[in-house]
Order: C-alpha cells, then sequence, then structure tokens
C-alpha cells in the first residue's frame, strides 16, 4: 500500500500529501477533488445522502486508486491487483474501508450506453481475471436476489457515478467514471432484515430525495430481498431505452479461466 505512482492502493493521508506535492496527474487531482467535495458539501443544504461513505471520507477511512483506462488491458490488471491488496488488508485497516476507484476520462464525450458497457466490461475483466473462485455460497445467476458481484473470494458492492446524470446528482461526475467498491462484510448487522438496517435504509432514502429532488430510483433495493436485484444498482439508469434489459457479466465457476498475471507481468522493456 501506498506504494509509487497513482494506479496503486493509496489512503487518505498519503493521496492528500501527492495531491499538494503535484505528484498526481490533472485529471486524477480533478476526480478526487470533486468527489471530496461531493461527500463533505452539500447541494441546497441538503447533505450528500450515504451518510456510511460521508463519515467514511471524513474520518479517512476509506482507500483509493487511479485507473488510467476503462478498456485498456494493462490499466484493468492493474486495478485487479490493487482490488486483491485491498481485500487483504481493508479488514484491518478500518471496519469502514470501501475502496474508490477513479478512472481517467475519457478522450471523447460518452453517451449513457457507453458507460454501461464499460462498467460490465470492467466487471467481467475482473471475474475472467480473478486470482480466487466464484464463492460458493454466491449463486452465478445475476436474476437471483442473492446474486452478487464477487472477486477474491468475497461478495462486492459496487456503486458508481458518472458523467450522464441530469438528475440523481449524487450519481454525477463531472469527469468520468467512478467505482466505488464495498464488500458485504461493511453492511454486517444493515441488512434488510435487521432493524438498524431498516432505519439506515430509510434515512438514505430520505436524504436521496432531498439531495436530488426526484424520488428514489425504481431498481433501488437490498441484497436477498425477494423481487429485488443487485445489479441494476450497479449503475442507476437515467434513460432506460439506453441502460441493459439483462444483466451482460456471464458468471462461471470455472476456475482459472486465463493464466493468472500481474499487469506488471504484461509491461515490455519499453513500457518500464
Amino acid at each position: 500500500m501506498n506504494e509509487t505512482g497513482h494506479q496503486v492502493l493509496v489512503e487518505q493521508d498519503v493521496l492528500r500529501r501527492r495531491l499538494d506535492d503535484g505528484a498526481l496527474p490533472e485529471w486524477a487531482v480533478q476526480h478526487y477533488e470533486t468527489f471530496r467535495e461531493t461527500m463533505l458539501g452539500d447541494d441546497d443544504g441538503a447533505p450528500f445522502p450515504c451518510y456510511f461513505g460521508v463519515e467514511s471520507e471524513r474520518n479517512g477511512d476509506a482507500l483509493y486508486t487511479f485507473v488510467d483506462s476503462m478498456t485498456d488491458k494493462d490499466a484493468l490488471l492493474a486495478l485487479r491487483d490493487t482490488l486483491v491488496e485491498y481485500l487483504d488488508v481493508y479488514r484491518d485497516y478500518s471496519e469502514a474501508a470501501s475502496l474508490v476507484a477513479f478512472f481517467k476520462p475519457p478522450e471523447r464525450d460518452l453517451t449513457e450506453a457507453d458507460y454501461h458497457e464499460h462498467l460490465w466490461h470492467i466487471l467481467q475483466f475482473l471475474h475472467v481475471h480473478d486470482p480466487e473462485p466464484w464463492p460458493d455460497e454466491i449463486p452465478t445467476d445475476p436474476d437471483d436476489s442473492t446474486w452478487e458481484f464477487s472477486f477474491g473470494g468475497e461478495p462486492i458492492f459496487p456503486t458508481t457515478r458518472a458523467p450522464f446524470y441530469d438528475e440523481r446528482q449524487s450519481r454525477y461526475c463531472p469527469w468520468g467514471l467512478e467505482i466505488t467498491f464495498q464488500p458485504r462484510s461493511l453492511f454486517d448487522g444493515l441488512t434488510a432484515d435487521t432493524e438498524a438496517g431498516q432505519k439506515a435504509r430509510a434515512v438514505i432514502q430520505n436524504r436521496l430525495e432531498a439531495y436530488d429532488g426526484v424520488c428514489p430510483h425504481a431498481d433501488l433495493g437490498d441484497w436477498g430481498v425477494d423481487g429485488d436485484r443487485e445489479w441494476p444498482q450497479y449503475m442507476f439508469s437515467s434513460d432506460e431505452s439506453q441502460a441493459p434489459d439483462e444483466c451482460p457479466i456471464r458468471v462461471t465457476r470455472e476456475h482459472p479461466k486465463v493464466p493468472i498475471v500481474s499487469a506488471d507481468d504484461t509491461m515490455s522493456p519499453a513500457d518500464d
């Protein structure tokens, strides 16, 4: 953790020092500063809806990484390696240690459909290059209410922000794709079948309406609740015609799917 470069796992204090030292590319600075302002600021007096995210940023609990591309194999292998490292350390780091991944802005404006496609390409890539088998307790069918994206043997809830949201400012990021990876273990005691989980859901939904100025998205639901599905919540649709009708990821228990290599292994001498 906290190695040099920006495609690495980094904690908040180190990240902020690198910002002050000018050690990060400008796009990375813009991404993180906008994220921090969103988490700790408000919209016409309404705080950001996810108070867990707000407190994580305020208290320095989150971990971060920057990804040079949404499609380049080496960049996505570097993300895979960072996610592996994150899963190895997050429990000891903080009980609220999510991983926030900021992606380099695209060279051209993208449609909502483009961003859905990029998200599922990234998750499919991570699945194919996962160093661990798919968890036995998680079904492989995304239409199952207990399905959840998994990596490194752990169920994970990845939530996104992107530039295409005209409404739902809580999901808006002007610079490009942003994915926050949250292992299911971070939600222990906060599921829909617990009193604490029901209270947390009510608070977040009330804050969502105040912050976004619209009703919570129709796809908002709870893991394991009959009729609710996880996958549409990873990137809420703004225009339903541009969102996938079925979950685009194809999950198998076959393992490994490809030889396990790191991003460094794929670099040629000219890239060093």
